[in-house]
């Protein structure tokens, strides 16, 4: 429930629109970049927030704006 209160709170940042544009992008990119639908959409930077933070209750508190920035890298998410 927290994970989908964090793309919630990621919609509202966004204007709900440009959310879902650069989730599809950056999906792609992922996509084309790891070759698999798992691995990309694991390692869409608004997924890696909502992962990373699903258990932390007090996360929307203290989440600072557009903190979803912080997970857009290089770094390859593995699929469990």
């Amino acid at each position: 429930m927290n994970h989908e209160k964090i793309h919630l709170r990621q919609q509202l940042e966004l204007l709900v629109v440009v959310f879902y544009l650069i989730y599809i992008t950056e999906f792609l990119i992922r996509y084309y970049q790891y070759g698999t639908w798992q691995l990309a959409y694991k390692n869409i930077s608004f997924e890696r927030e909502a992962y990373a933070n699903e258990r932390d209750r007090g996360y929307l508190k203290q989440r600072s704006f557009w903190q979803f920035l912080k997970y857009i890298r290089s770094h390859n998410v593995s699929v469990k």
